[in-house]
């Protein structure tokens, strides 16, 4: 284990590692005391009496405030592994869905439309020139990423900087919003996740790596020879941030790093971060090596089909709110969990105890 609490002190990343302090823990007995007097046997709302007190233990109050209106942050980047055939898809997709994302085009925008979410849409590493545009942050690190079957995707420091990209991009969210959802977009990007899963839980990566977009089977079996190469590379499971922040330069992607980032963001801020699927499984891996806390203020939407997904949700011990066989990202499995989410939150505060309602409990 490492000597240093926070090798990471003075920077904003060890700033907010030190800001991550752990739920509440008389709130959440505050939430499952009031769950057990209301009108319902104990019980009986399974995992949602389980979201409710956590959320009261993230907010340190229960009952917990409604975690609406919720925003989306898409984080987009290229992935230089794209240049090893491991995807049909040409990488000016990534750029050219920016431009449907910001114009409400794609499945994140109608799916947000639907739950009063917003949509924000940051551009960590996306290889082509984007112009300037409302709902579009700028906080490109480097356009795209190395080729990380051929050597590091990042620098050390390029990692740093695209983790505290997602930092600041939360702490700037959840001034305005009580959640704070994953999105993301990057052609080739659930090559790299295969590669986190496997660096930092020790899954291999023929059971780690699935087909993306769908890809055949000529294409998965390359993507897994590259997973391997890049994985490889990585010494042994991170067990420092550290070694965290090596891996993730290793094998990770700039949208990675930054929802890894994300993830610390919204613990440091108190907010609670939904997860969507494979991206942010394999980020938020990073997020709980830099800072085991962190996952604490994390919930699992959905998930995916990417093998790797419930691998990474395994290790973190995540459950899944949903499992509707999803594998498009953008943040779209964790926003169909959300209304999940807002009524365990209303239900601790809305719904009457026995007390209260003069219902006749049981003998």
């Amino acid at each position: 284990m490492s000597t240093d609490p926070n090798p990471f002190a003075g920077t904003l990343l060890g700033d907010t590692i030190d800001a991550v302090v752990p739920r509440d823990a008389a709130a959440e007995q505050a939430a499952r005391e009031r769950l057990d007097r209301m009108t319902k046997p104990p019980g009986s709302l399974g995992v949602l009496e389980d979201v409710a007190a956590q959320l009261a233990g993230i907010a340190g109050s229960c009952p917990a405030p409604l975690p609406v209106p919720a925003v989306v942050a898409v984080f987009a980047g290229d992935h230089g592994v794209h240049a090893q055939g491991v995807t049909p898809w040409p990488q000016e997709v990534t750029a050219q869905m920016v431009a449907n994302f910001l114009a409400g085009g794609a499945v994140v925008n109608a799916f947000a439309a639907e739950l009063g979410a917003e949509v924000v849409v940051v551009d960590v590493g996306v290889a082509a020139t984007l112009d300037a545009a409302d709902g579009l942050l700028d906080r490109r690190v480097r356009p795209g990423t190395a080729d990380l079957a051929e050597g590091p995707a990042m620098t050390l420091d390029e990692a740093r900087r695209a983790v505290e990209a997602g930092i600041e991009v939360a702490t700037r969210l959840a001034t305005a919003s009580p959640c704070l959802i994953t999105g993301d977009m990057g052609i080739a990007n659930t090559t790299a996740s295969a590669a986190l899963v496997c660096a930092f839980t020790g899954a291999d990566p023929a059971a780690a790596t699935g087909r993306g977009t769908g890809v055949d089977d000529p294409t998965l079996a390359r993507k897994v020879e590259v997973v391997a190469r890049g994985v490889a590379r990585v010494p042994s499971r991170p067990t420092t941030p550290t070694a965290a922040l090596a891996a993730l330069a290793e094998v990770g992607g700039l949208e990675h790093a930054a929802l890894a980032g994300f993830v610390l963001g919204a613990a440091a801020a108190r907010v609670p971060v939904l997860l969507d699927g494979a991206i942010a499984g394999s980020a938020a891996l990073v997020a709980a090596a830099l800072c085991p806390t962190a996952i604490e203020y994390a919930l699992a939407g959905h998930t995916s089909v990417e093998p790797g997904h419930a691998i990474a949700l395994d290790s973190l011990g995540l459950r899944p709110l949903l499992g509707l066989d999803l594998r498009l990202g953008e943040g779209t499995g964790a926003l169909l969990a959300l209304p999940l989410v807002a009524s365990a939150a209303r239900a601790l505060r809305d719904v009457a105890t026995f007390d209260s309602a003069g219902v006749t409990e049981k003998g």
